[in-house]
């Protein structure tokens, strides 16, 4: 363990990076397996603990994502706390009462969609319930220092504390059960919180259009001089067992660095393959620092490369996907699919949001549904929509790896399936546009495109900038039959499971972009309540972040 703290410090300061201690934690860990007998006798007879501290960690109800927490809790094991991982999908009473069953130092909570931001808040309301004294931590893409000081830290009485990466988790929590310095960190962070909240009360309103007016200034397409590419394949397809070999061509490397924490410009590192070659590559890399991670991504490449190998080789994976193509128009914000061409049955709609934030100069006010033909144009417009997974039969190769104490291949594995995903989702909507519906046929492979979004049409996933309520997911999957066609099912959240697992929509007009909704107001909320037949309240919990008016 003394190695292992010189490495929880070496890490702290930057001096090791995530992938080595990783590696140094499986090493840690097959050893402890073995000594394992004496260390428990040694405890029984001594009655101490040999741990610096008890930690409990979940993924909050409805979310299903843990590659970031797994790796919190490597690094806490490195600096020798004792882990207590509940997994994911975990209820309130169930985070609670394991705190008190296990009489636990700190409670640390995680989540990647919208939707667990609401979950947090409650976990701390109940912690202040129940008199609990242990300190709570929340982490996680979609949390912030701003929404802990905001929502979440008012809600309890002891410490509440936002981790902003993995690298600073073994800090904070050596420092919240700290005996001598345990008091000054807190009180610096209560008082940041506290300026945060005064900060976020007196800055300037959000200027939020009415409804009415940002639908009058939504974006403008002259439908009588547009062709419409009517798609070469309607209705809906499946595939069901998709070639690896065919997918990882399609994967930007880019976030499998940042999974690991080694930001940085890696171009070229795939053509790195003798020697010689690694000598000029790293040429380019002038600091000490920036070397050192470079020598470090060259490694997690090489490993990445030899896992992706054995993924195709031994089958780990099943990728699937279900993709469907059809007759639809726009009816003010929302988009109607029907059965057939006749367009006399609405088989499903999917209901869209439009930006409101207002500022000088600002012209247009942005709903996914501008780019489909209105009804009152009389244009036969379509619509695509898509789910693909690559997260079947991870469960079983992520359990051999942690029964054999190898934390390093379970987070390579679900990262890489996390990277494959995407990747199956760009190379299927290339397909798409140059095959299925066939509006860029001419249309050729390049990855460098692909990563920069240098193409006709847009894949906006739902629960994300464009679109952000994760709801409407379910009227997707409702459309495609996705859990029967692909196994993929949806939390009571609105997650995706398996995890490694994206969904979303096509659309193919030539002007169609990307966006973020942003702030919207209390107009657009009720009216979107009321054309999804559900209470406001509810719809205010889908989208939390894009409230003016909370």
């Amino acid at each position: 363990m003394d190695g292992m703290n010189v490495v929880g410090d070496l890490f702290g300061d930057g001096k090791m990076f995530l992938p080595q201690v990783v590696k140094t934690a499986r090493v840690m860990k097959k050893a402890v397996a073995i000594l394992q007998p004496i260390i428990e006798k040694e405890k029984a007879s001594t009655g101490a603990s040999s741990s610096n501290g008890k930690i409990l960690m979940a993924t909050v109800k409805g979310d299903v994502h843990d590659i970031g927490k797994n790796i919190v809790g490597v690094i806490l094991g490195c600096n020798n706390y004792e882990v207590i991982d509940l997994g994911v999908m975990v209820p309130t009473e169930k985070i609670l009462q394991e705190a008190i069953d296990q009489k636990v130092d700190i409670i640390g909570l995680s989540g990647l969609i919208t939707p667990s931001l609401e979950e947090m808040v409650n976990v701390a309301k109940e912690m202040k319930n129940r008199n609990f004294e242990v300190p709570l931590m929340v982490g996680g893409a979609t949390t912030s220092k701003v929404h802990t000081a905001v929502k979440i830290e008012p809600q309890y009485t002891e410490p509440v504390i936002h981790v902003k990466d993995a690298s600073k988790s073994a800090q904070v929590v050596s420092a919240l059960l700290s005996k001598t310095g345990k008091a000054a960190f807190v009180n610096k962070t209560k008082e940041e919180y506290a300026a945060l909240r005064e900060r976020n009360a007196n800055k300037r309103p959000v200027v939020i259009a009415p409804i009415s007016k940002a639908r009058e200034k939504g974006f403008k397409i002259d439908w009588s001089q547009d062709q419409i590419c009517t798609p070469n394949t309607m209705g809906i397809q499946v595939f069901d067992d998709y070639s690896i070999a065919e997918i990882r061509k399609f994967i930007d490397w880019t976030f499998f660095y940042q999974a690991w924490n080694l930001t940085g410009n890696y171009d070229g590192i795939e053509t790195v393959t003798t020697a010689q070659q690694e000598t000029e590559w790293l040429k380019k890399y002038k600091t000490e620092n920036a070397l050192a991670k470079a020598k470090e991504a060259l490694k997690l490449w090489r490993d990445a490369q030899a896992m992706l190998d054995k993924i195709e080789r031994d089958k780990m994976l099943t990728p699937k996907a279900v993709f469907g193509l059809f007759p639809a128009n726009s009816e003010g914000d929302d988009v109607i699919v029907y059965t057939d061409e006749s367009r006399t049955i609405e088989k499903t709609r999917f209901h869209q949001i439009r930006e409101q934030q207002d500022k000088p100069g600002k012209e247009t006010f942005h709903a996914l549904s501008d780019f489909i033909a209105p009804v009152s144009s009389g244009v036969k417009d379509y619509i695509g929509g898509f789910a693909v997974t690559s997260g079947i039969g991870i469960e079983k190769w992520e359990k051999a790896y942690m029964d054999d104490h190898d934390d390093f291949s379970a987070i390579m594995l679900k990262s890489l399936a996390d990277r494959l995903a995407e990747a199956f989702a760009e190379l299927l909507h290339f397909r798409v546009r140059k095959e299925f519906w066939g509006y860029a046929p001419d249309e050729d492979f390049n990855t460098d495109n692909f990563i920069r979004e240098r193409y006709r049409g847009i894949r906006p996933a739902l629960g994300y900038p464009a679109c952000p309520d994760h709801s409407e997911k379910r009227s997707l999957f409702d459309l495609m039959e996705v859990e029967k066609n692909v196994g993929i099912t949806l939390t009571e959240h609105f997650s995706m499971y398996p995890n490694a697992s994206v969904s979303g929509l096509y659309f193919a007009h030539p002007k169609a972009m990307y966006f973020g909704i942003g702030k919207i107001g209390k107009d657009q909320v009720e009216d979107l309540a009321q054309r999804k037949g559900i209470s406001t309240d509810e719809m205010e919990k889908w989208i939390p972040i894009n409230l003016s008016y909370r």
